[in-house]
């Protein structure tokens, strides 16, 4: 490697728990790696094309449920609250749910600093009267809050099913710290994916077009780039694969060959048909949706679904 005066300030800025993330979970005889990495910037950018992809049935279906049911929501969250959305990326469901309910203030939380203060600033402009607060965090670690919402009652907003990406016992975890975090009397307006047809939901991670692929294949370009990796980008593909014992979708990263490569100072290697598993996408039935908010302290109180059976958006109080 070629030592330059910039090295060490490239060395400094790169995130501690990315490094650590990846080192661990490359270090594993089953190689895993946490799907919050997959969303740098053009991660997020590539995210946001896959739910505009034919196959990619969750955002369509659930946006057409927030334009839908928008008087339910106001009658059963009432005005005046403040919504924290984990995970906001785009925040293009979002305005459906904040012309229904009028609420006090708007906290958009996301990992992706970039992404985060552009689409604050469009729904900023959008919502001229509503005071827009980003928070640049991981909310699956600890947030510090804007001073501004203290007093006001919360809603929480998880749509996406993004607690479908989480194991079942950490997916536990989050919904009860969510319950810390938005207090007493709070209430959580969040998105579950239903299991349905196999070929249905591979379609949805392994689309025609390749998008989910790039999306896949951007995290080791983010290794390279960040950790000093030499992964060779054309030693992998993307396999989306249905696990029927634990209701979930995997997307893995095949090795194609065999494979020796270094990430952050350190050396791997890969079997030919080794995977890294990348994100797994948990698919939920009536009753498992409801065990699981219960298990994390939440009462489910209304639930909306489209006439398919696709997708549910789930309110529930603390």
């Amino acid at each position: 490697m070629l030592l330059t005066e910039n090295a060490p300030l490239a060395q400094c800025s790169v995130d501690p728990a990315f490094r650590r993330d990846i080192v661990e979970g490359l270090s594993r005889p089953d190689k895993k790696t946490p799907p919050v990495w997959f969303y740098d910037r053009r991660g997020s950018e590539l995210f946001e094309q896959i739910t505009d992809l034919p196959e990619y049935y969750p955002t369509r279906t659930e946006t057409a449920l927030l334009e839908r049911h928008g008087a339910d929501f106001a009658e059963a969250i009432g005005p005046g609250r403040a919504v924290l959305e984990f995970g906001a990326g785009s925040s293009r469901k979002t305005p459906h749910l904040l012309r229904a309910i009028d609420p006090a203030a708007y906290v958009p939380i996301d990992i992706s600093g970039d992404f985060l203060h552009a689409s604050s600033a469009e729904l900023a402009s959008a919502f001229p009267g509503l005071p827009v607060l980003p928070v640049v965090g991981d909310f699956n670690r600890d947030l510090t809050l804007p001073s501004a919402i203290r007093g006001l009652a919360r809603l929480g907003f998880f749509p996406g099913s993004t607690i479908g990406n989480m194991e079942p016992e950490t997916a536990v975890d989050l919904l009860r710290e969510m319950r810390r975090l938005l207090g007493d009397g709070a209430m959580l307006l969040i998105g579950m994916d239903r299991i349905k047809d196999r070929d249905r939901l591979i379609a949805a991670y392994d689309d025609a077009a390749g998008v989910t692929a790039a999306f896949n294949m951007n995290l080791l370009a983010r290794i390279n780039r960040e950790l000093e990796g030499d992964l060779p980008l054309d030693g992998f593909a993307h396999r989306a694969r249905w696990n029927d014992d634990k209701a979930r979708i995997e997307m893995h990263l095949e090795a194609l060959r065999p494979l020796h490569f270094h990430v952050a100072g350190q050396c791997f290697h890969m079997e030919a048909g080794e995977t890294i598993h990348t994100e797994s996408s948990h698919k939920y039935g009536a009753r498992d949706e409801r065990l699981l908010l219960r298990a994390g302290g939440w009462e489910p109180v209304e639930e909306w679904s489209d006439a398919d059976g696709l997708f549910s958006l789930m309110l529930c109080r603390a």
